[in-house]
Formats: structure tokens, C-alpha cells, sequence
């Protein structure tokens, strides 16, 4: 099966045409890198072996030209490319097929054309690769393939980004990816847990190590094992634990409280938080600790920033909550989709899933109401200002839009079809309303 998003090469030396297609194709959900010089393309083609899906490549650049490339990487790599051609360059694009690229497209073409060019030239991966992990916005689905990456080494991870947006849920999915799946994953909330109890609880005791250590107690990185021990909040671990942390991430071992016995230790560290703690100067995170647990950083953007993520968060959340609370809920209304999408998230996904849990326990319909949902703002509600008809239309369209990309798992063509419109109108109507505004930061 052939999969509708993936990482792309695109080797283009014209900045105009290399920016739009840049834009377009992380709009449809892939990972683009963007190179204008041969020996660029190759460098990285040769350093990230495995990592692309499909080169798109034009035949003429300033340093060489792209038969040079394919044939050059082809010798480190097996990805397949998919060549754009003038009308002069025709002969040797059709050589190039003969040598195993897999297409090639005659300039100038239909943004159509080519995307469906690349839709039957994508490397083939599991049908499980489809999903939509972590969310249907270009970021989140940026972040599985991310987090997929990261799966296959040990280094430790660093997952940023503000309260609620799902740092948690990233680690266990990068837990579930990995070959470690099958072992534990224990997680400690560096601010839940009081700071005199957090070494105890961290590395563990024997018993009779400090007044009330009655018993053998093995703590969290001893239970890990070689799965994955997740410190949530990291930034609230105190300074000298801190230091004990850097000791066992070099050393390899640790000791329990109260014993001088080296335990291994094997478990892969992965670390949260929603604070900046780069260890600058008056800091209270230590710098090379820091330095140590971003080996592999990861910053999740708020909920607000991916509009697309609401109703389909929403949806499953509910799906969650009515399958185990007796209530009559059974759905979101139309009303409450337009002041969910409206509403600007602070908690992030957490307050979203708080908000439904409470209106499923309340509510008496079967489907949830805005009130039922933000009884906070039912002032607000009642209130609300004048709108003339054009930002009516507006709102109510770039709405629709909303909606049928979370249907649709945030794919374009299916939505463009569930709109009764073309793909270019939709893509145009996306670029007005700001709903591309994500995928175009990402690069």
C-alpha cells in the first residue's frame, strides 16, 4: 500500500518555485527537505540513508545536474526519484527512467499532476504508518514521525511544550514504537512528588535507611528496568538531585539509599517540561544536565496553533468518556463545534478533555450544547458582538473546513471532495483563513 504523506527531498535551485512547492507539499500532510545545490542534496542524502521516501529532483542546477545526483546516490541509497524536465530535457529524463527513476514531469505542470505523481512514486510502508497518532494538524503528525525517528536510538529525549498539550502521550507513544514496547514504562512527576521523598522514590532504599524505611522499597529507575523511565516536569527537580541524575546518565549504575551496592541501570531516560530551562545563567537547571537530556529535542505547539486538532480531540475524548460514564451524551453539536474552535485553549488538550468529562456528567442532552460545555461564559454567549455577513460567511466557511479535515483525518483531497470543491480551491480557501499557517512555520 502506498501511503499519502512521507519525507520528500526536493531538489529545486529556483526559490520561487522551490518555496511553493515547499508550502503545497507539507500542506498535504509530508515532511519536505529543501535543497538548491546537488552536493547539498547529496551530503544529506548520504548522512540520512533510509530517511526519505522520495526525491523530487529537477534535472538542471547551478552545481551539476540531477542525473549526477541520481546516479551518485544511488549508490548509497535505494530512494526513488521523480524528476521535473523542460521540454529540452526530455531525452535524458526518459534515460533516467530506463535507469530506475521512477517518474518524471514535464514544466510547466498542474500542482494536481504532480501531486499525484508523487501519491503513486512514494517509497511503500506499513498501512499502520497511516494513522493519525497524535493528531491530523501537520504538526502532530510532524511530531509521530518524529517521535518514530527517535524510536530506533537510545539517546534521551527532551519533550517541550506548554501544560496540556500531550508531553505525556508523546512519551508513551514514542514507548510503544520502540523495541522496548514490551518492557516498563514508569513515569514520576518531578513536581507531584515532595523533593525530601523524590530521591527515595527515584532511586529507592533499603530498609533502615532513614527513620521509617521499614522495608525494601525499589524505586522508579530500578523498575524501569530497560524500558523507559519518563520524568514529567523535570524542570521542578531539585538541584541536588539534579546532580545524581547527570551521575547515573553517565555512569551507567545508581545506588539505593542507605546501600553502597552499584545497581545497572538500562532503562532509556525521556524528559518533560513546560518550563524554558536551557541553564543559562540564573537558571536553577544545571546546564550539562541539560545539555545531556536534549540529545533529542521535541517542542509540542499549543492546541490553539492547530485548530485542526479541536473536533477531532474532541471526538475521540468523548468516545473515551461515554464508554465508560453512564450519561445521555452521545454527541457535539454544531453550536458547540463553532465555540470550541472558537475558544482559545489555554489548558490545551487537558482543559478540552476536562471541559467534555464535566459536560457529559451535567448534561441532559444527547447533544452537548455550547452552555453545557463553557458554563463560564454563558454571559459571553448571550453578549456576543454583531457580526456583518461577510465575517459571518467567513467564520461559518473556515469552520466547515475545520470540520472536514477532522473527518477526514486531515486529508486534503478527501476534504476537498466531502466540500464539493477542488483541491486548489480548498488549498486557496486553507491559505486565506490561516488554517496552512502551521505546515508554513514548520519549515
Amino acid at each position: 500500500m502506498q501511503r499519502d504523506a512521507g519525507r520528500i527531498g526536493l531538489l529545486e535551485d529556483d526559490p520561487i518555485m522551490g518555496e511553493s512547492l515547499v508550502q503545497r507539499l507539507t500542506l498535504e500532510g509530508h515532511k519536505v527537505q529543501w535543497w538548491t545545490h546537488g552536493e547539498q542534496a547529496l551530503r544529506e542524502l548520504s548522512t540520512q540513508v533510509g530517511d526519505f521516501d522520495l526525491v523530487i529532483c529537477d534535472i538542471r542546477l547551478p552545481d551539476m545536474n540531477g542525473e549526477e545526483v541520481f546516479r551518485q546516490s544511488c549508490c548509497e541509497s535505494s530512494t526513488p526519484f521523480l524528476f521535473m524536465s523542460g521540454y529540452g530535457d526530455i531525452d535524458q529524463a526518459v534515460r533516467l527512467m530506463r535507469s530506475g527513476a521512477v517518474d518524471f514531469i514535464t514544466k510547466p505542470f498542474e500542482m494536481a499532476a504532480l501531486l499525484d505523481r508523487i501519491s503513486s512514486s512514494l517509497r511503500s510502508v506499513p498501512a499502520s504508518s497511516l494513522d493519525a497518532e497524535l493528531g491530523i494538524s501537520p504538526a502532530m503528525r510532524n511530531a509521530a514521525m518524529i517521535l518514530r525517528r527517535f524510536a530506533a536510538h537510545t539517546l534521551p529525549v527532551l519533550i517541550q511544550g506548554e501544560t496540556g498539550t500531550g508531553k505525556e502521550i508523546c512519551a508513551r507513544y514514542l514507548h510503544q514504537v520502540s523495541s522496548r514496547a514490551a518492557s516498563p514504562f514508569m513515569a514520576v512527576n518531578c513536581a507531584a512528588i515532595p523533593a525530601e521523598l523524590l530521591e527515595s522514590e527515584l532511586f529507592g532504599h533499603e530498609r533502615g535507611a532513614f527513620t521509617g524505611a521499614h522495608q525494601l522499597h525499589r524505586g522508579y529507575a530500578e523498575r524501569a528496568g530497560d524500558g523507559i523511565l519518563f520524568l514529567d516536569e523535570i524542570g521542578d527537580m531539585p538541584l541536588s538531585l539534579q546532580a545524581k541524575l547527570l551521575r547515573l546518565m553517565e555512569d551507567g549504575h545508581f545506588h539505593r539509599l542507605g546501600s553502597e551496592k552499584p545497581i545497572p541501570f538500562k532503562a532509556r531516560v525521556v524528559c518533560a517540561t513546560h518550563q524554558e530551562i536551557e541553564g543559562d545563567r540564573g537558571s536553577r537547571f544545571r546546564q550539562d544536565l541539560y545539555f545531556r537530556l536534549s540529545a533529542l529535542p521535541i517542542t509540542l505547539p499549543p492546541l490553539r496553533e492547530r485548530s485542526e486538532d479541536i473536533l477531532w480531540l474532541a471526538q475521540r475524548f468523548l468516545d473515551e468518556i461515554t464508554e465508560v460514564r453512564e450519561t445521555s451524551v452521545r454527541g457535539i453539536s454544531a453550536l458547540a463545534e463553532d465555540a470550541m474552535l472558537e475558544h482559545p485553549w489555554p489548558g490545551n488538550a487537558r482543559e478540552l478533555r476536562n471541559r467534555l468529562e464535566r459536560a457529559a456528567a451535567l448534561s441532559e442532552n444527547t447533544l452537548l450544547m455550547p452552555i453545557d460545555i463553557f458554563p463560564d461564559k454563558r454571559v459571553a454567549f448571550a453578549s456576543a458582538p454583531v457580526e456583518t455577513l461577510s465575517e459571518a460567511r467567513d467564520a461559518a466557511e473556515r469552520r466547515q473546513i475545520v470540520r472536514a479535515l477532522s473527518a477526514t483525518n486531515g486529508q486534503i483531497s478527501q476534504a476537498a471532495r466531502q466540500l464539493g470543491v477542488s483541491r486548489t480551491t480548498l488549498w486557496e480557501k486553507m491559505t486565506r483563513f490561516g488554517i496552512e499557517g502551521i505546515a508554513r512555520s514548520e519549515n
